[in-house]
């Protein structure tokens, strides 16, 4: 798979760092072209770009952006239409402890009304950098859960494609407006990992018997 990565924090490193071991082909970005290309150098099929030579004929964009700077980000990019989006963020409070929006809206729905003409799909979203850059296998040989929220079937199926080709189970959390769900099940996992402090090598896990 052909894919744009938006960001170059922790979580976009852990991105590039899986997407290459996966063997996708993947495009970099962030405001800082010169730490773009120091997180791409390490692995093979990533390279980095200015934004808007970021796009190029990706099938998908992952946004690894924090939430306020992702719409822009997107629109950087340029024309985005009919490209899948994948929303990875999480509209948190400064010190990680609230959301700032909820209840009659979300992140994910916030960004479909940014980039109208693509298929935006909320995934990823409910993991710390550390448990994505270190892949999905848990304690006990349990597998990690990514769960998928997208109106569009093609975003939903992209979505879930490319979590399983990283070894992620999948579970199907319904239309973009059940990420008014995902979100707080995100924010409370920020909040056991940091305000509890169980770390950041944790991640919610939904369990067949």
């Amino acid at each position: 798979m052909k894919i744009t990565v938006i960001g170059t924090g922790n979580m976009g490193s852990a991105f590039a760092k899986q997407l290459s071991a996966a063997g996708h082909t993947v495009r970099i970005t962030g405001r800082d072209l010169e730490k773009a290309k120091t997180v791409a150098a390490p692995f093979a099929n990533v390279s980095a770009y200015a934004a808007v030579d970021a796009l190029g004929d990706s099938e998908v964009v992952v946004v690894a952006t924090a939430y306020p700077d992702a719409a822009k980000a997107l629109q950087n990019l340029g024309d985005l239409t009919g490209k899948v989006v994948i929303d990875i963020t999480n509209p948190m409070s400064a010190d990680f402890m609230a959301l700032t929006i909820g209840h009659e809206t979300s992140a994910a729905e916030e960004i479909a009304k940014a980039v109208p003409t693509a298929h935006v799909v909320k995934a990823f979203n409910t993991l710390f950098a550390q448990v994505l850059a270190d892949g999905p296998l848990f304690a006990e040989s349990q597998r990690g859960s990514v769960f998928v929220a997208s109106d569009s079937d093609r975003a939903k199926q992209s979505a879930v494609s490319l979590a399983q080709s990283l070894g992620w189970n999948t579970v199907d959390a319904g239309g973009l407006i059940n990420a008014r769900y995902l979100e707080p099940l995100a924010a409370l996992n920020i909040y056991l990992g940091y305000g509890a402090g169980l770390g950041t090598s944790i991640a919610p896990i939904w369990l067949n018997k």
